[in-house]
């Protein structure tokens, strides 16, 4: 498959989201909320569960189903309480010392003017800073999107693995094409040019690891998906 291909099937709805597998890979999954300052941000899910009877942290970014999930989700952009809330999680996975699993899901942090002045840009360097320097392991998986610095604020991990048919990137292939080329249209060639697939990053040593889909992508056998990434988790 091409770049291209890799995009849309990275967007795709159907495509399973982070609590599709949190709810097939852990057992006793118990959601944790709000960032104890400003409010509880749904397109970040953290809480504990079971792996193997291990209890483990789970960070996750989360898309919705259909639209009504997604305007609770903010279509899956985090705002600065949504890393606030991951952060305090993790802190106290490390006082517990549990290991982390972060699922990164988003095509970006949230752009709004509230995210601004509540800090988004702050959130995110906070959560780079502190990630780097945590006590207990650490794993990141980026199963759809992984956009720019809304991503990386849930990626600084021990390891980071890519589905086959996920992106990780700077920005938007269409953002990459109006920036550069002042034409958001020329979206596919800027996908080949800016070596955004899991075969690209793994070349570059930016990834650990990619983990093969079922033939088609994730969506034709969410099952055999998860068993995949439970495997590799552990």
């Amino acid at each position: 498959k091409n770049a291209w291909q890799r995009v849309i099937l990275a967007r795709l709805k159907e495509r399973p989201t982070a609590l599709d597998y949190i709810n097939i890979i852990f057992d006793d999954f118990i959601e944790l909320h709000g960032d104890r300052s400003f409010s509880d941000d749904q397109s970040i899910v953290c809480g504990i569960g079971l792996l193997n009877n291990k209890s483990v942290t789970i960070i996750a970014q989360q898309k919705g189903k259909n639209i009504k999930d997604n305007i609770k989700r903010n279509f899956g952009m985090p705002k600065p309480e949504g890393y606030r809330k991951a952060l305090r999680i993790m802190k106290q996975a490390e006082k517990f010392k549990r290991p982390i699993v972060c699922f990164i899901d988003t095509q970006g942090a949230f752009c709004g003017i509230d995210a601004e002045e509540r800090g988004q840009g702050e959130a995110i360097a906070r959560n780079l800073l502190e990630m780097s320097r945590l006590k207990t392991i650490a794993l990141s998986i980026v199963i759809g999107e992984g956009g720019s610095g809304g991503a990386l604020a849930l990626g600084v991990a021990d390891r980071v693995i890519m589905l086959e048919n996920s992106i990780y990137s700077i920005l938007s292939p269409e953002g990459f094409a109006s920036i550069l080329w002042k034409d958001a249209s020329k979206a596919k060639e800027a996908a080949e040019v800016m070596k955004i697939t899991a075969e690209d990053l793994k070349e570059f040593n930016i990834i650990d690891k990619i983990i093969k889909e079922p033939a088609g992508g994730a969506h034709k056998n969410l099952n055999k998906m998860a068993e995949t990434l439970k495997e590799n988790i552990i």
